[in-house]
């Protein structure tokens, strides 16, 4: 096995902090460890009102330990992950350890390029249909993590689902602590380091629409567009529960998300149904007998739009040199 670059694992962190996270709140840090490297939960980040069980936190500690290890793989470095590797420290989400030496490929290449060039994009979609080869490469992407995608034009659920997206939407556009949470991540500045800059924000929607996006990422200064009518909707699913599921979800849709944006699509999420009580019991009755539904995601064609920026990965990474250095 030749030795890994440390160079290499400033490029996987540099990788992982680009990963998605509910209002770009990055619930993340890191410890390095020799050749291991720990994604850990940071709870000062994590939604207290929409997100209080850590749910969607834990999805994004998975997209970012995919990150890193696209990024170590594109380097001919293989790797073994271990997820929620102990139930007395439940907030050390993954562990990452090289394992050996990998071939690298033209597909590894891609994602690991696609990791900067992901972002979540708030505006209309074009009315143009995702071909069924992409479709498939999609759900193949989500397999080879553990995951399930569901289609919900296929699944003949996206009429209930939708309904309660827009159900969700009400209730926390009601909800004054929901919106005060939303508000305090908003940016006006484009360099931002994290929070949603206006810069990232979509249009206020025109006319009917089949499923209701964030109001609180809606630009009022921008005039209102219409939405794509048909748009593509996709559910990322696990057969197990729990904190464990949640991270190899995480890494089951960052791989999805990776995969799309390779492809040329566009991509942005549905979360509202997991943030409020009432929608989050019937999202589970609907997909009952299929698994656990973690995130729902919007996948077209779209214009480009500006990325968010991230934390520097000085201020979420502890290096730990001795044994007798905790992680924490």
């Amino acid at each position: 096995m030749s030795r890994p670059h440390p160079m290499m694992f400033e490029r996987a962190l540099a990788s992982a902090v680009r990963a998605p996270s509910p209002h770009n709140t990055q619930p993340w840090r890191f410890v390095l460890d020799g050749e291991t490297l720990e994604v850990w939960l940071d709870r000062a980040r994590v939604l207290g009102v929409a997100d209080p069980l850590a749910r969607e936190a834990r999805l994004s500690g998975g997209a970012a330990a995919f990150n890193a290890v696209v990024s170590l793989g594109a380097e001919g470095m293989a790797t073994v992950v271990r997820t929620v590797p102990d139930p007395r420290e439940p907030d050390l989400l993954a562990v990452i350890r090289l394992d050996g030496n990998r071939k690298i490929t033209q597909a590894g290449r891609d994602l690991a390029e696609a990791v900067f060039r992901r972002h979540t994009n708030r505006r209309p979609f074009l009315d143009r249909l995702v071909p069924p080869v992409v479709r498939v490469a999609l759900e193949s992407a989500a397999l080879e993590e553990g995951g399930q995608v569901e289609y919900l034009d296929a699944s003949g659920r996206f009429s209930t689902v939708t309904t309660l997206v827009r159900r969700a939407e009400a209730l926390q556009e009601n909800d004054l602590a929901f919106r005060a949470e939303a508000a305090s991540w908003m940016r006006h500045e484009p360099e931002a380091l994290d929070g949603v800059p206006t810069v990232a924000t979509g249009p206020p929607p025109y006319g009917a629409r089949a499923v209701s996006l964030r109001a609180s990422h809606a630009n009022p200064e921008l005039p209102p567009r219409e939405f794509e009518q048909d748009p593509l909707l996709a559910a990322v699913l696990t057969r197990d529960r729990g904190p464990h599921a949640e991270v190899r979800a995480g890494m089951a849709m960052q791989h999805v998300l990776l995969t799309a944006t390779a492809a040329g699509l566009a991509t942005s999420f549905l979360s509202q149904p997991f943030e409020t009580p009432q929608t989050r019991d019937a999202l589970d009755r609907i997909f009952d007998g299929c698994g656990q539904a973690h995130t729902l995601l919007r996948i077209g064609y779209g214009q480009p739009t500006a990325t968010t920026a991230r934390r520097p990965v000085a201020d979420v990474l502890t290096r730990r040199v001795s044994p007798d250095v905790p992680a924490r």
